[in-house]
């Protein structure tokens, strides 16, 4: 998202140095260099699994950070700052993907969090489940019943704080209490500052067949077919993340370390049991930038008494493991790296929510556009949330969503499965936000605009991440390989042609001027709607895959049900590169509730 240069400046203005607490800085500040466990990455899923660890007085646990605590980070903290953190900012990895053959050769940013809290304190703050269906899908897959929903749906409870809205307003019939946790550790709330757009949108699933109102997004139990009002991990006005949830009551405790502007650059073999080769030591060096020379710094190493967790995402798991040996042999070759464990799927099948941003002109006065090009308005909502943690910055920058599925006769399904997990769960997304955004393009100097979204959310088309080099600070080569099925781009094409009919509905066919943009106001038939799309569509950044699960016995796979890494000792994966398919919804709620069952998993190992 492209906010006003003036916006990025406050922003940039207010960021002032982090508050550290019991968090570390340097590899001279660990007291020691053997762990019950070491947790290489402090993202969503890291920090889960540490601070439900260290819930237990007896085990040691080490955390690995690459980048900087998210403490004392202004733009973190303030929900409708959540685009101006991501990407290009040293908050960010700054991946780039390669030139992509489904979207005329173009290549773009693939943002992922580099901080505590990892992509939990740089997203947007959308938050969900998924379908029941996923999660059948994933038991089904992995040959273990507990991943399926009736078991994984009483983490929800464990995992959640549903809390009230900053602005007090009655929720009534926009959520369903039944479905949610109260008593959790993570803030979740709905929107609590009003739109104008609002009232036309829910309005006009009154009228509309294809976007019925929907009470309650969050998924599982409850479909989520139709329009309803966003959830967003906040509560009290400010971001509610990984770190501030699940690490802050746990950073205290003696038996936990974190350690930040640590880059690990690869795990080390350390013998052999049962006959495979085991892997309890971690090599890392200080992060670029932040140690004693450009390259990180002199390499330390730590040990796990009982084992390592990768939870570095599904671009630094996957680099990590190919690093370390453990890989498809023809690509660890090419980069000149032995090969301990040949695993054939590791960096396979990468798939990932596309983005596209359709733009329209609407009526003046009532969108965000004036906002973001007035200091004086910027300057008020900033005093207004330091004050108060109130006001449109307590907000998420959207407060309605939805979602919406192919006819089950649409003709693309004469010759291709449909991807959906199941008849309930939906083909693509829609979302709604009264402003200009068109990631990488700038806000005009004037005008007002409505965007609506729409995301692919079961792509057929997957990608890879493969080494560049046997270098670590090395960026990986990322190719998502977006839109190269028939089923994709027809799913896109579909999804526009679906919110043109919606914005037709009479409570917003009034508002709506006109489609914004040379391609977009020609795309009028099936040719040109698919050249528009391939034109202009992004990433949502939701990348699953790279280590996926798979039942035991089976080699379509890196991890085992239980995640541990198949053919090595000592090393299990917990995060969303364990996921074969994108959830049908945003993936930082799935890979919460992934993380709470993988540590109740690891409590009851036995080593």
């Amino acid at each position: 998202m492209n906010f006003s240069k003036l916006l990025s400046f406050v922003v940039t203005s207010l960021i002032v140095a982090p508050s550290l607490g019991a968090t570390i800085t340097d590899a001279s500040q660990v007291a020691s260099k053997t762990f019950d466990y070491v947790i290489v990455g402090g993202g969503t899923a890291g920090l889960v699994v540490a601070s439900r660890l260290t819930e237990n007085p007896n085990v040691s646990v080490l955390v690995l950070e690459a980048g900087i605590s998210d403490e004392g980070i202004f733009q973190i903290q303030v929900p409708f700052l959540g685009p101006t953190v991501l990407p290009n900012t040293p908050l960010d990895w700054n991946y780039t993907i390669v030139p992509q053959a489904g979207m005329n050769g173009r290549t773009f940013a693939y943002p992922r969090g580099k901080l505590l809290g990892g992509s939990s304190s740089a997203n947007y703050l959308f938050h969900q489940y998924g379908t029941d269906e996923d999660w059948n899908r994933l038991g089904s897959v992995s040959g273990d019943a507990g991943w399926s929903w009736s078991n994984m749906k009483k983490y929800v409870q464990k995992h959640e704080k549903f809390t009230p809205p900053v602005d007090g307003h009655n929720t009534t019939g926009q959520f369903i209490p039944k479905l949610h946790g109260f008593n959790g550790l993570t803030s979740v709330s709905l929107p609590g500052a009003s739109t104008p757009l609002d009232p036309r949108v829910i309005n006009a699933t009154q009228t509309s067949s294809e976007y019925p109102f929907n009470q309650d997004m969050s998924g599982g139990d409850h479909s989520l077919l139709g329009i309803g009002w966003l959830q967003s991990s906040a509560g009290g006005g400010v971001r509610s993340s990984s770190s501030t949830s699940y690490l802050a009551p746990a950073n205290s405790r003696p038996n936990l370390t974190v350690l930040v502007n640590a880059t690990v650059m690869k795990l080390i073999q350390t013998g052999t049991k049962n006959g495979v080769p085991s892997f309890k030591s971690v090599q890392f060096g200080s992060s670029p930038g932040t140690g004693s020379t450009p390259g990180g710094g002199a390499p330390t190493t730590v040990s796990a008494k009982k084992e390592v967790i990768l939870s570095a995402g599904s671009v630094g798991t996957t680099q990590i493991l190919q690093l370390s040996g453990i890989g498809n042999q023809r690509d660890l070759q090419a980069v000149k790296i032995k090969t301990i464990v040949n695993s054939p799927k590791v960096g396979y099948n990468l798939g990932d929510h596309t983005l596209l941003p359709n733009l329209y002109n609407v009526q003046p006065g009532s969108s965000f556009d004036d906002f973001l090009r007035d200091p004086n308005q910027i300057n008020d909502a900033v005093n207004q949330w330091v004050t108060t943690k109130t006001g449109r910055l307590a907000n998420n920058v959207v407060n309605n969503f939805g979602f919406a599925r192919l006819p089950r006769n649409a003709t693309i399904f004469k010759k291709n499965k449909d991807p959906a997990p199941g008849p309930k769960s939906p083909h693509w997304e829609v979302i709604f936000g009264n402003f200009w955004f068109n990631p990488g393009i700038p806000q005009p100097s004037t005008g007002d605009f409505l965007v609506v979204v729409s995301v692919l959310l079961n792509p057929t088309s997957r990608g890879t991440i493969k080494l560049k080099s046997n270098n670590p600070f090395d960026k990986p080569l990322i190719d998502p390989n977006y839109l190269t099925t028939d089923l994709d781009i027809f799913t896109m094409r579909e999804s526009v042609k679906s919110i043109n009919r919606f914005l037709a509905e009479p409570t917003l066919s009034n508002y709506v001027v006109s489609r914004f943009g040379d391609n977009f106001v020609s795309a009028d038939d099936d040719s040109s709607i698919d050249a528009y799309v391939r034109s202009l569509t992004t990433t949502i950044f939701h990348p699953v895959g790279t280590a996926s699960i798979s039942s035991k016995n089976s080699n379509n796979g890196v991890v085992n049900p239980d995640l541990t890494v198949k053919g090595a000792d000592g090393l299990r994966v917990i995060d969303a590169s364990v996921f074969p398919f994108v959830p049908s919804s945003h993936t930082q709620g799935p890979v919460y509730l992934l993380a709470e069952r993988a540590s109740d998993i690891i409590k009851a190992a036995k080593y």
